[in-house]
């Protein structure tokens, strides 16, 4: 059993413990957030708990858990990330991971000199078994020829940002946008099925506050394209599409839940591949990641590892180039 403590206190970190102590392969002993009485009426819905924290020193010098879920602001990640690492704690961390190429660099150095401790970057969709169905149909195209990407979802903090309010999601401060919350999705998407794209570019429709609330990527692969539709102001519900020759496999409802996998072959037959939509999508993930936790010297668990390692630092770069090229600068980034 792994025990492990939660930083943020938010809808995803529910979705998460829930995914997790149903697995019956986690539980959760510990809970940090900003004051103690809001830790304390977190962890009073969950049993196991025995420690709640409002001082991240403390709650990292907990031995109730060996591994923690991060799951705060963007821009406060790669601190507690260090933190983690350095209290020699196993990190899950929410993406994006970094805001920086620079930032990941000094989260690489630090898992070198804390070689017991383990790290992920939470892309849970890249471990479903749907992504898997398409990773496989993609191999056996002779050809690739494009794709279209899109995951547009109204933000439930957008009705706030348009009365003047200043959520995090909508704000340089804590590193937010469209890119960052709903992009790196894609993003992840198009760097684990094609590989590194030889340029990145990002056409971003801008608020007041600076963040791009929705925009349009290209990544240029040389012999194709791959175009990512990304917003938080509207909804789009386009699917994914990849194309090879007279072939298209569609990703329904959208690119990134890939609750349904379709291949629509030469003759315009439409063949489904999958169908499912899991109950908790983060089930996947932790399974994953247990499996490394439980037997980390297993060759096939470090192989994994280091993949999805060398994919996050990918990703990282990637969406660093999309926000350059959108000149889209965050405080943190020389951090």
């Amino acid at each position: 059993m792994i025990n492990f403590g939660i930083i943020g206190t938010n809808f995803i970190t529910k979705q998460f413990i829930a995914a997790a102590e149903n697995t019956g392969r986690m539980r959760l002993t510990a809970v940090y957030s900003r004051t103690q009485a809001k830790a304390q009426a977190f962890a009073s819905a969950y049993r196991y708990v025995t420690a709640t924290h409002d001082d991240l020193a403390d709650f990292f010098a907990d031995d109730s858990f060996s591994t923690v879920y991060i799951a705060s602001p963007n821009s406060l990640h790669f601190d507690q990330a260090c933190q983690a690492i350095t209290a020699g704690k196993n990190v899950i961390l929410e993406k994006p991971a970094t805001t920086s190429p620079a930032q990941m660099q000094v989260i690489l150095d630090l898992l070198q000199a804390h070689p017991q401790v383990h790290f992920f970057e939470a892309a849970r969709h890249i471990h479903e078994p749907n992504f898997k169905v398409v990773q496989e149909q993609v191999a056996k195209f002779d050809q690739i020829q494009g794709a279209n990407l899109t995951y547009e979802k109204y933000s439930s903090k957008f009705d706030s940002y348009l009365a003047g309010n200043n959520p995090n999601v909508f704000t340089l401060e804590f590193a937010g946008g469209a890119l960052q919350d709903l992009g790196v999705y894609l993003v992840y998407e198009a760097v684990a099925l094609f590989g590194m794209p030889q340029a990145s570019t990002y056409a971003a429709q801008k608020l007041e506050s600076g963040v791009d609330g929705k925009g349009t990527a290209i990544l240029d692969y040389g012999d194709f394209k791959v175009v990512l539709n990304m917003g938080k102001m509207n909804n789009s519900y386009l699917p994914g599409e990849i194309y090879a020759g007279k072939q298209t496999l569609i990703l329904a409802n959208n690119a990134a839940d890939m609750e349904k996998i379709s291949l629509v072959d030469a003759q315009g037959q439409v063949h489904v591949l999958a169908n499912n939509r899991p109950n908790n999508p983060m089930t996947a993930e932790i399974n994953d990641f247990v499996d490394v936790l439980e037997n980390p010297t297993a060759s096939v668990n470090q192989q994994k590892e280091q993949a999805w390692l060398q994919l996050a630092v990918q990703v990282n770069r990637v969406m660093y180039d999309l926000r350059q090229s959108a000149q889209i600068e965050f405080p943190t980034d020389n951090k």
